[in-house]
């Protein structure tokens, strides 16, 4: 019985490592909105990468910019996630309430991660503070 387990975990492995990473894709083939949200938000930058893959349970997309910011999407093309990895990302698809509460805690500070949870929307800045709103952007957690 161990053997069949063993040769079942083995043979799954690699499955299930390739649908965590996704699957490479033209960007071509990314929902309509996502190029949408891209070119209003990011219009000087490029695509380098895209992929189709599940997270949280969900159908999405992720898309690495030549910048190095990575967009996530769910599958009908609205935004899930943007990371600027410590570098600020631009916020005018941010609730106002968020890019408001912001700019009055922490004036010098700029937003350089959003990603929308289930229940909750978790918001990083330059100073490492990291946010949690609700879905209708109000605090959470400071």
């Amino acid at each position: 019985m161990k053997t069949v387990f063993s040769l079942m975990v083995f043979l799954l492995l690699p499955l299930l490592s390739c649908d965590a990473q996704g699957r490479k894709i033209d960007p071509s083939q990314l929902p309509e909105g996502a190029h949408t949200f891209l070119k209003e938000h990011f219009p000087n930058k490029t695509i380098v990468r895209a992929t189709k893959d599940w997270e949280h349970g969900e159908k999405g997309f992720e898309v690495w910019l030549n910048d190095g910011t990575e967009v996530e999407f769910w599958k009908d093309g609205s935004y899930r996630e943007v990371d600027g990895h410590g570098k600020p990302i631009p916020t005018a698809y941010i609730l106002p309430s968020i890019t408001e509460y912001v700019k009055a805690k922490y004036p010098n500070e700029k937003i350089t991660h959003i990603d929308w949870g289930h229940k909750d929307l978790d918001v990083d800045l330059t100073n490492k503070i990291d946010l949690e709103f609700d879905k209708n952007g109000n605090i959470l957690k400071d």
